[in-house]
């Protein structure tokens, strides 16, 4: 049976009863009723005309007042006429009545109207006894009826609760254990309810759920979305934040370090297109300045996060897939991705500090050596012999070696502090060239190089700070000198292309091998297998001085075929 059938018959069954008990109760509470109001209507109001007639009988002789109230409750006697013979007595009354009216001195009449009232009170008197009789068996039998209806009442509704809770909870209960099972990956858990009831329904559509998540389970989708948390519970527990964007840079997901920093909550994010979400968050928008994030970008950013500045590595990877059956690659999203470098930055700082401080000190004592080197070539101070003039060229050659060092510590301090000094204006290139060149020409000498200046005529002025872009001449034709074979050329440019004016070195040596061109500008950096007589600091400094004014700077070479180093600057 269902269980809204059984519902319906055992409340209805209910509501049945409490309307037949209702009705029973309303019945006889009428039948009651009935019967007292019969009796104060029918023998009750008599009584009291007779009562009345009796007392003004008394004063008939002496009051005309009452006769004529005596008459009145007769009048209401005959009206009231309920019970077998009062009709009889009632009239004898009356006919006495009229007699005593016409002669008030007849004493005989007195007696004869008092026992007509008598009689007349008798019957009432009987009357309501056997009424009274009759509403109390009225009593019984409505208390009978109510009685047994209330005990069915009471039997059915302690049926039904013994019975009906018990029909609708357990097969809850089962369901919910099952349900519980379920949860914990138990996915043989199976439900038998017999009968047909909704329960039945609804255990067969739970064991049939129950058999398809089974199958589920064993499937290679749930292998995958198994694998899918794994590596969102990963990316979530990164240290680094991560966002990841789908083709129409919608955010797909964030990790908890990206929440924090953005400073905007999970459901602020998600779903939503970075290029709105940067209308308002200054963090998103250094993020998403490149509107077709197709291409990768890298680059360092400033972060006050948490009471600190922290400093992150940006990165954006952009994410393409051969779909199966293809061979284009097709763009899906990027992930940009921020490093926290933090502590590099602060080591770095501390670095930077301690190495300018080293430097500033060094020179000082450097001086003094070059000052004391100066006094003891001056013949005043005494006359030396080969073996000393030797040691004092060497000592001189090492303390021209500190002095350089020092001088190029001291630049890549203020490049890493960013307290590049600049002093721009309009100058000539030739005039550069040729400073470059008179510095190395006697290490080029010593060597028998050739340097040959190839400069375009006509050739417009530049805004550059001279000394920086001489420096940076310098460092490459001492480089060019070092790396270069004796009795070769190294060719100094200087054309026009778009512009800009481009300045070039390129010597005829070994060449740097494709391995180790891209990091040849990072500082302290040198070719393995080269002369190390240097800091590996020169093209540091050189790349840092270019771009400090605007321009570029790069390399060409080849393995043995020599190199070309060249920096552009604007006009």
């Amino acid at each position: 049976m269902k269980i809204k059938t059984k519902l319906t018959l055992g409340v209805g069954l209910l509501f049945l009863l409490i309307v037949t008990l209702s009705a029973i109760s309303i019945w006889n509470l009428q039948q009651m009723k009935k019967d007292t109001e019969l009796i104060l209507k029918a023998n009750y109001n008599t009584l009291t005309y007779s009562r009345n007639m009796l007392r003004e009988l008394d004063h008939f002789r002496n009051d005309s007042l009452a006769i004529k109230l005596f008459e009145e409750n007769l009048a209401k006697q005959r009206i009231n006429v309920t019970e077998k013979g009062e009709k009889k007595a009632t009239e004898n009354l009356t006919i006495h009545f009229g007699q005593l009216a016409n002669n008030k001195e007849n004493t005989l009449l007195y007696p004869l109207i008092r026992q007509d009232i008598l009689d007349i009170m008798m019957l009432n008197m009987q009357a309501i006894s056997r009424k009274s009789a009759s509403a109390m068996q009225t009593s019984e039998n409505a208390n009978l009826w109510i009685g047994t209806t209330g005990a069915l009442c009471f039997l059915i509704a302690f049926v039904l609760l013994v019975n009906l809770p018990g029909n609708i909870a357990n097969p809850i209960a089962e369901l919910t254990a099952s349900i519980k099972a379920i949860t914990d990956r138990n996915y043989r858990q199976r439900v038998h309810l017999d009968g047909h009831s909704e329960f039945s329904e609804l255990a067969s559509s739970f064991n049939t759920m129950a058999e398809k998540l089974e199958e589920y389970a064993g499937s290679n989708l749930s292998r995958l979305l198994m694998e899918k948390k794994r590596i969102e519970t990963l990316i979530n527990n990164m240290h680094d934040p991560v966002i990841g964007l789908d083709e129409q840079q919608i955010v797909l997901f964030a990790n908890d370090e990206a929440f924090r920093i953005i400073g905007l909550n999970r459901e602020d994010i998600l779903g939503k297109r970075i290029s709105e979400l940067a209308v308002q968050n200054d963090l998103l928008r250094s993020l998403c300045n490149d509107p077709a994030l197709e291409k990768p970008r890298t680059g360092t950013i400033r972060i006050y996060a948490d009471g600190k500045e922290s400093f992150f590595e940006q990165e954006l990877i952009p994410i393409n897939i051969v779909p199966t059956g293809e061979k284009d690659e097709q763009f899906i999203g990027s992930v940009i991705l921020l490093r926290n470098i933090t502590p590099f930055r602060e080591l770095d700082l501390a670095k930077t500090n301690f190495i300018a401080t080293v430097s500033h000190e060094l020179k000082t004592p450097i001086a003094s050596i070059k000052m004391g080197l100066q006094l003891l070539h001056n013949e005043t101070t005494g006359k030396l012999n080969q073996e000393q003039e030797n040691l004092l060229q060497s000592i001189g050659e090492d303390s021209d070696r500190l002095l350089r060092i020092t001088g190029e510590l001291l630049n890549m301090s203020q490049v890493e502090t960013g307290n590049i000094q600049l002093n721009i204006r309009q100058c000539n290139a030739h005039e550069m060239i040729s400073y470059a060149v008179d510095a190395t020409h006697i290490a080029a000498e010593s060597k028998h190089l050739h340097v040959r200046i190839d400069m375009q005529e006509h050739l417009p002025l530049i805004k550059a700070d001279p000394e920086k872009v001489a420096w940076v001449l310098t460092n490459f034709l001492s480089n060019a000198i070092r790396y270069s074979p004796e009795q070769g050329d190294i060719i100094v440019g200087i054309t026009l292309k778009k512009e800009k004016i481009c300045f070039s070195v390129q010597d005829h040596g070994k060449g740097i091998d494709n391995r180790y061109q891209q990091r040849i500008f990072e500082r302290y950096f040198q070719v393995p297998g080269s002369n190390r007589t240097g800091t590996g600091l020169g093209l540091a400094i050189s790349k840092e001085f270019i771009e400090a004014q605007g321009g570029e700077i790069g390399l060409e070479s080849k393995p043995g075929m020599g190199s070309t180093f060249y920096f552009y600057l604007p006009l």
